[in-house]
């Protein structure tokens, strides 16, 4: 077990939209430390889904990721030699890195030729609610429905 808690690391805000959240997202897209390549890709997906769209690409790029972020999740719980599938609430951090996550792995297994017809194609799926990201986080919540029943091994 830790000593003490690791300090909470603070990140910059980008230099387009001045936002948090767009650098969070932007260094989970970041390939071996490529972060200009990554600021890119994102800035040209948020004005390609702008062109198709019609409206701010920043605000749909948000509207996605709060579709795709999960409330609930499941977490294996060992209880007198049995297994369970317990469901526990997502965290807020957590609930934002998963969606991050889904996206971004969601949006490099998609068919289109370059990094940002695919992350784009994702966002302006996943702001209709359909898409592969969106489909992860409503397994994730039947899986979590399914296995209400073990709630109570809660920790």
């Amino acid at each position: 077990m830790r000593k003490a808690k690791p300090k909470k690391r603070y990140i910059l805000p980008d230099p387009k939209f001045n936002d948090t959240l767009v650098t969070r997202f932007v260094n989970c897209l970041m390939v071996d430390g490529k972060k200009s390549i990554a600021y890119r890709i994102f800035y040209d997906a948020v004005a390609k889904v702008e062109d198709k769209v019609g409206e701010n690409g920043l605000e749909v790029w948000k509207k996605a990721l709060n579709n795709i972020t999960p409330a609930v999740e499941v977490k294996s719980r060992r209880v007198g030699g049995a297994t369970f599938q317990v469901p526990m609430e997502v965290r807020p951090e957590r609930k934002i890195s998963l969606g991050i996550k889904w996206m971004i792995t969601y949006a490099r297994k998609r068919g289109e030729k370059t990094m940002m017809d695919r992350l784009a194609g994702e966002i302006i799926a996943g702001a209709k609610g359909e898409g592969a990201a969106v489909k992860k986080k409503d397994d994730t919540h039947r899986m979590a429905e399914a296995n209400k029943a073990f709630s109570h091994f809660r920790f």
